[in-house]
């Protein structure tokens, strides 16, 4: 068999134009595992509301992020892509789950270059519905409909490997270096409490009560806020970060039901009308910058610190395509080229 590595990031609009936008809205709100309704209470709410009004302020904070060569995501996902694969023996494809540059695409990009044995990388380290959950069944229904002959092995989430530990560690130390700060915030996308409750395999582990998450548990394998808070402490051991010099919150929430917390809007803004002056952020739910990084924390996070008063914003870039995280990425690569077949899905 021929092996091959399929790359899967989030994704990105077209282009900054409310249409672009809103149409990689409307594919992305759909999706039952970012908003997990009924589909007619899902496209009220999405197409009757959402669509209606959304698409221009989110067209608006793209424009601010948005490089000549594209979409921050995009350009950083495939510079990560080109450095790879010239680290590697094995054809590497890129995809998105969502907008124009297709998981099918990607498949048949590996398809026509003779792979029939794919390695699939969601690019999260922690596991959550609405990222590696929709991206292993979809690509899996296009492998099932399209190409048969093919198999997957999925890498699992790596939020607690010892190579993403130190590297996600040596370049937050880098970024801080020469720099004073007072805390270091890290700021994870949040998810619904409900989509902890369902990804529960043990069906009662979850109880989102502050001890649940520090509990060991099979309920951990498919726990994004276990995966997130653990981290966090690993890289707060790494470091050797003094107890209450960092913390755990959780961004970018949607609607008005219970998301995971402590919100980091409201944390900055706490912590600034509290007296901190000099504050450092890391986003470790993403491995590229993007609109929720790039917007949403260096400058809407930046701007609400300092109107409470707060001096000092450090935002730590996203891994994007750092060396030490190409060599460790092209390592695990080949460690799976070399092993015998044995697919998974």
């Amino acid at each position: 068999m021929s092996k091959g590595v399929l790359l899967v990031n989030l994704g990105s609009p077209d282009s900054t134009d409310p249409k672009d936008v809103k149409k990689y809205l409307d594919e992305f709100l759909m999706d039952e595992r970012v908003i997990d309704l009924p589909y007619v209470l899902r496209a009220l709410l999405v197409k009757g509301i959402i669509l209606n009004t959304r698409p221009k302020k989110s067209a608006e904070a793209y424009s601010k992020i948005w490089w000549d060569e594209g979409s921050p995501l995009i350009v950083l996902s495939e510079r990560l892509q080109d450095k790879i694969d010239s680290f590697t023996s094995v054809p590497i494809a890129l995809a998105m789950r969502y907008g124009s540059m297709t998981i099918e695409n990607g498949l048949e990009e590996l398809h026509q270059k003779g792979v029939d044995e794919v390695l699939l990388i969601p690019l999260y380290p922690q596991f959550a519905m609405a990222t590696v959950e929709t991206i292993v069944v979809l690509a899996e229904k296009i492998r099932a409909e399209k190409y048969p002959q093919m198999s997957f092995t999925q890498m699992p989430p790596f939020y607690n490997h010892p190579d993403y530990i130190r590297v996600l560690s040596e370049s937050i130390k880098e970024s801080l270096e020469g720099k004073e700060y007072e805390h270091l915030l890290f700021s994870y996308h949040g998810v619904p409490k409900r989509h902890i409750r369902k990804s529960d395999i043990t069906n009662g582990h979850c109880k989102m009560d502050g001890k649940c998450c520090a509990t060991p548990s099979p309920a951990h394998q498919f726990c994004y806020s276990h995966q997130c808070k653990e981290v966090t402490r690993l890289v707060g051991e790494y470091l050797e970060l003094e107890e209450g010099t960092y913390s755990t919150t959780f961004q970018s929430r949607l609607g008005f039901d219970p998301w995971l917390t402590p919100y980091t809007d409201r944390t900055i803004e706490k912590m600034g009308l509290g007296g901190t002056k000099k504050l450092a952020i890391a986003t470790p739910a993403f491995v590229s910058d993007c609109l929720e990084t790039l917007e949403e924390i260096a400058m809407e996070g930046e701007e609400i610190f300092h109107e409470v008063g707060g001096k000092e914003f450090h935002v730590i870039p996203c891994l994007n395509d750092r060396e030490d995280w190409v060599k460790v990425l092209s390592r695990w690569i080949d460690e799976w080229a070399m092993q015998p077949v044995e697919a998974t899905v």
